[in-house]
């Protein structure tokens, strides 16, 4: 019997569009990125199998047949990824060249060392006459340093998987991207399938990032564009004991699973991880030996059928080579039958594309957010008779030792960061607009059956591009050109450092005196002074209340459809009305004036909370409660001043200061910050 998962289902309109081809060969995503391949820097943000690959292919043979570039270098976190640059014959689908790369020049086959051999022959290409290279990140990085950045003049450098790279000093490829800027003498294009890095570190210098062009095609455009596959669900599961005892309450052996175990050295992990993988073929039923070509193993259910589990957690390097070919084989990626689940202890890289995968099951919090959305998107592939797909989080409850209780719920906390930032990845883009006399309808958008009501604030889809356009009253507008770039471009990027605040998401789950505006306001105000701390006031404020609407909206969207309601993965039927765009609509229409000060006042947590007390026992929610709450504080000295910054701001507004006896929470907090404030200054703290 399969366990019912507390999770979030998104269900899309399975259109076709991103799957259709233009006269040149193009997908909607790839036309889009070729658009601006005028552009002498462009960073392309779409989801895993929307076809970056191929994207750069066209852009690349434009800047060197049309642009007057010399040569064209891709760069790859991995070997592996060097086959994704293969040749391809564009002209067959329509495009007026095809892609080549002399195989002398894929330095990702090449015999040697990153900085040994393949450095030599990169400094070999630029002096030759040939077009294309493609090498790691790592053979790049020692070519700069050997070579300078003066020997790339008048070169296009594309770099794949873009969020490896950081504004961090200690990240070589960051600094060398930021001296290739400065410099002026490349077109630079960067892909990433992330919308942001795991660590909340910036990819780049806030002034480097403000040269690039951002092309995004989100995940809502292209899972809406599917042939088929129709809804996601996102969800997580709390154990106890041994994980591989609980395996059969949420793996369900119908169904083609890509199953993560664990790293050896988390929490979760046996330490034997040979005998998890054989304890999970026991549970799934009576081993029947391997198959001699695939090396799958070969297992039958109680019920009498054949599952065919892939093991690439084998330390038999001959064993896991075969199996790993066979995953591979060209002939068998159209036939549904070949492979039931794949066992796989990291991210089961091995280079194969299994399109038939509908549940990712990963044992363990994976510390990477990137690694997450890369494996939902080894579930998300569009396939024949696939309409529904899903990612499960498999986390160890609290136990009692005080040590692994901490550890436990760092755990949990961000595995629930990791769930409400795939929501926000899921969801459409927001086009939030004030709602003031002179508003009205935009081109392209749908209000629904009453059409445009210009006496409220009304709330338009636009299925083709995926926008949704929300009339907040209240709201401020970005008014530089960084600023509308963030609102637009960037605001998961923010929503990213918000949830993975620690004290953030500790305060807005287990801190029952919590006033929200504690949350939306100020922290959430402070993480964009950090990031952001070229931008005026002003911006700072738009941005902050344009991240704060798009999380909460997501959030109420969820909780008004039911979000909290157990889904039924034992059943192949998508619940109805379980769509977070349909939640978005009825929220905005349910409230009798949507203003920023309504969506300030939503503790952006509570919903998680709400899936949290039906996915984890009693006594360990009632533990971790505990724990939390014995860490709380007083204020420091940097909340009250940012508390008596908004007092300031509520004066300016009001005309008069906030009340330490108001009724309102939240001008009664502010009070107390603002005295706060001038006690800490009396006392000198703030030399």
């Amino acid at each position: 019997m399969t366990k019912r998962v507390p999770s979030v289902s998104v269900s899309y309109a399975s259109n076709g569009s991103s799957t259709t081809s233009n006269e040149l060969g193009m997908r909607p995503m790839q036309e889009r990125a070729y658009e601006r391949r005028g552009e002498q820097y462009l960073l392309i943000k779409s989801p895993p199998a929307s076809g970056k690959s191929r994207a750069l292919m066209f852009i690349a043979l434009d800047k060197l047949h049309n642009q007057g570039l010399k040569q064209a270098i891709i760069v790859v976190p991995e070997k592996s990824i060097g086959s994704s640059f293969n040749d391809e014959p564009l002209s067959n689908y329509g495009f007026w060249a095809d892609w080549h790369v002399e195989p002398k020049w894929n330095l990702c086959n090449a015999p040697g060392t990153d900085n040994g051999g393949k450095v030599k022959s990169l400094g070999a290409f630029l002096e030759s006459s040939d077009k294309v290279l493609v090498c790691t990140h790592a053979t790049f990085r020692f070519a700069i340093d050997q070579f300078g950045l003066a020997a790339f003049d008048d070169r296009l450098i594309a770099v794949d998987e873009f969020h490896h790279v950081s504004a961090n000093p200690d990240n070589k490829l960051g600094a060398h991207l930021g001296g290739f800027i400065h410099r002026d003498k490349v077109h630079i294009v960067a892909m990433t399938g992330s919308y942001f890095r795991g660590d909340t570190e910036a990819v780049l210098a806030p002034q480097d990032e403000s040269r690039f062009d951002t092309v995004t095609y989100t995940y809502y455009e292209q899972l809406n564009g599917y042939e088929y596959l129709k809804q996601l669900d996102i969800g997580y599961y709390f154990y106890s004991g041994s994980y591989a005892d609980d395996i059969l309450k949420v793996l369900d052996p119908a169904e083609k699973t890509i199953l993560h175990i664990p790293n050896v050295n988390s929490r979760e992990s046996s330490k034997d991880k040979v005998r998890e993988v054989e304890h999970i073929i026991e549970a799934l039923g009576e081993w029947q030996g391997a198959d001699p070509t695939t090396g799958f193993q070969l297992v039958k259910t109680p019920e009498g059928r054949l599952l065919k589990i892939a093991d690439l957690v084998d330390d038999d390097s001959t064993k896991r080579e075969r199996v790993s070919s066979a995953l591979k084989d060209p002939a068998q990626k159209n036939n549904r039958d070949h492979v039931d689940i794949i066992i796989a202890l990291g991210m089961a890289k091995e280079g194969f594309d299994w399109i038939w995968c509908e549940h990712a099951l990963t044992v363990g919090y994976r510390s990477s957010l990137t690694e997450i959305v890369q494996i939902i998107g080894r579930a998300t592939r569009d396939a024949p008779g696939k309409t529904r797909s899903r990612f499960t989080n498999l986390i160890a409850e609290p136990d009692a030792a005080e040590q692994a209780v901490t550890e436990a719920i760092n755990d949990t906390l961000k595995a629930i960061a990791a769930s409400l930032l795939m929501e926000q990845v899921l969801a459409p883009r927001f086009e939030f607009k004030p709602k003031n006399p002179t508003s009205g309808p935009q081109e392209g958008f749908d209000y629904g059956d009453e059409g445009y009501n210009p006496s409220k604030c009304n709330v338009g889809v636009n299925e083709e591009t995926g926008k949704y356009h929300i009339e907040i009253k209240g709201l401020a507008e970005p008014k530089s050109e960084e600023a509308t770039r963030i609102c637009q471009e960037d605001l998961n990027e923010v929503i990213t450092g918000f949830v993975q605040d620690k004290t953030t998401i500790e305060r807005g789950l287990f801190d029952e005196e919590l006033v929200p505006e504690e949350l939306t306001q100020v922290r959430m105000g402070k993480i964009i002074k950090e990031r952001y701390p070229n931008l005026d006031e002003q911006d700072q404020e738009a941005v902050r209340q344009h991240a704060i609407a798009a999380l909460n909206l997501t959030q109420q969207a969820k909780q008004l459809l039911a979000g909290s309601e157990a889904v039924d993965i034992g059943s192949n039927e998508p619940k109805p009305n379980t769509a977070l765009i349909a939640g978005v609509r009825k929220f905005a229409m349910d409230v009798r004036e949507l203003d920023i000060d309504l969506i300030d006042r939503i503790n952006p947590f509570s919903e998680a909370y709400a899936i949290l007390a039906k996915s984890m026992s009693e006594d360990s929610l009632k533990q971790v409660a505990a724990v939390i709450s014995g860490k709380r504080t007083n204020l420091t000295p940097d909340e009250a001043k940012e508390l008596a910054m908004r007092a300031v701001k509520f004066k300016k507004e009001r005309g008069r200061l906030p009340s330490i006896s108001s009724q309102d929470a939240w001008e009664k907090r502010m009070a107390e910050g603002a005295s706060a404030f001038v006690r800490f200054k009396d006392e000198g703290r703030y030399d």
